[in-house]
């Protein structure tokens, strides 16, 4: 699998069901080596980077299994302490295993995560956090070395609310002595969800989903069951991918709530938006409007996942938008590919001015990271001339599929 292919001129319609949440996944998944005992985790989905954890799960020495939407763990037998360069250079996520390894075996050998390059994200917040609850770490040649002979509890003031850090405070707390209590926490949905996946283990959490978290340390965790929530994100990628094409299209298994923030930009160019309990409707206008300004935020705000899609599909629309990327400083990379496809975009700092009406074509480009890669699939959707987009090992971490629910919906696309 070395590139997508897509031949656009078809206008998207239909109905596709949203895979599991990755983001939920994966510290989900990290959450199973906290106890002994067996765990299932259901609705995960088929990517890149839940395969790579499954990994990193055996090379631990747990028995871990992925089938058809199910990874089944069982981590009685845990024989390492350290994650080797080879798994970790894969995803920036594998570093939410810190807490965790150190909760369960009281030392954890990592080093740096790798992943998408948005730019400076320092794990210094997760190492200052957890060394508030008693872990002492080392940083030499490109690892990080970290003991605890007992983690206790604390309060942790975030400066930011990072989900990372968020994860993993909760990761290391919910066996630790006494009570952690995390303030300005991220309020993700996938932080709640992680809190639920702990407390059907027996943890005990008060908070999660708010800005206070509090966390009272138990002795022993349990086995559990759990399915992951519907990953927004995808959702809000076929939707695009629809919108810009104008066509229609219901994305079923979400939690609408879960892109209110999106769904307020797309109703402001013009989308016809309906929701139920568990369906989200988007139907296109005739013609897309410019939205004044989209900026990025931590949740409930425009989740910066979303913001390279959502400007593809701005590219056509009739107007101007400013898009401020306030998370992430080097996730506008991608506009350079888009560029290469005819958009009128310019960035200056971190704001990209988007000038709709742009006449897209066809070209050879290449997705810098997963969420650019999915960019790159919306704005070929409408464009003049085929597209090929490279590396897209990219768009295989975080995507079950896309190429079939695209085309379940009527894009031309092929993987080749």
């Amino acid at each position: 699998m070395e590139r997508i292919i897509v031949t656009p001129g078809h206008r998207l319609n239909g109905e596709v069901r949203a895979s599991g949440s990755k983001n939920s996944a994966l510290p989900i998944l990290a959450s199973t080596i906290l106890t002994e005992e067996e765990c299932r985790v259901t609705r995960c989905p088929d990517i890149s980077d839940v395969d790579n954890t499954v990994q990193i799960l055996r090379y631990l020495g747990c028995e871990a299994e992925f089938s058809s939407g199910t990874v089944t763990v069982k981590a009685d037998c845990i024989e390492k302490s350290d994650i080797p360069y080879s798994l970790m250079e894969q995803m920036r996520s594998s570093i939410i295993f810190l807490g965790a390894m150190l909760a369960r075996l009281g030392r954890a050998e990592i080093s740096m995560p790798g992943g998408c390059d948005l730019g400076p994200r320092p794990i210094d917040v997760h190492i200052s956090s957890l060394k508030k609850m008693g872990a002492e770490f080392v940083e030499y040649g490109g690892f990080l070395y970290g003991e605890a002979q007992q983690l206790r509890g604390a309060y942790i003031h975030l400066p930011f609310p990072s989900v990372g850090a968020t994860e993993n405070i909760m990761l290391a707390a919910v066996t630790a002595v006494g009570e952690t209590v995390i303030s300005n926490a991220a309020k993700e949905p996938e932080i709640a969800d992680l809190a639920q996946m702990l407390t059907k283990m027996g943890a005990r959490i008060e908070g999660a989903g708010g800005d206070v978290i509090k966390i009272v340390g138990v002795k022993r965790l349990y086995g559990a069951e759990h399915e992951i929530i519907p990953d927004r994100i995808e959702a809000v990628t076929l939707i695009a991918a629809a919108m810009i094409t104008g066509g229609k299209v219901t994305v079923t298994g979400i939690v609408p709530e879960h892109i209110k923030a999106v769904a307020d930009v797309l109703e402001t160019a013009g989308v016809r938006i309906s929701t139920g309990e568990s369906f989200v409707t988007a139907d296109a206008p005739k013609r897309l409007k410019a939205v004044p300004r989209i900026v990025t935020a931590p949740y409930p705000g425009f989740p910066t996942d979303c913001q390279p899609m959502l400007t593809a599909m701005l590219s056509v629309a009739d107007g101007v938008t400013l898009v401020s990327e306030q998370v992430f400083q080097s996730r506008f990379k991608y506009v350079n590919e888009l560029y290469r496809m005819g958009a009128d975009i310019y960035v200056e700092d971190r704001t990209a001015i988007v000038l709709g009406n742009s006449r897209l074509t066809g070209a050879r480009v290449t997705a810098t990271d997963l969420r650019a890669g999915a960019a790159l699939v919306i704005a070929a959707l409408a464009s003049t001339g085929k597209t090929e987009i490279d590396d897209i090992y990219h768009i295989a971490r975080g995507y079950e599929n896309i190429d079939g629910k695209l085309r379940t919906l009527g894009a031309d696309i092929k993987m080749k």
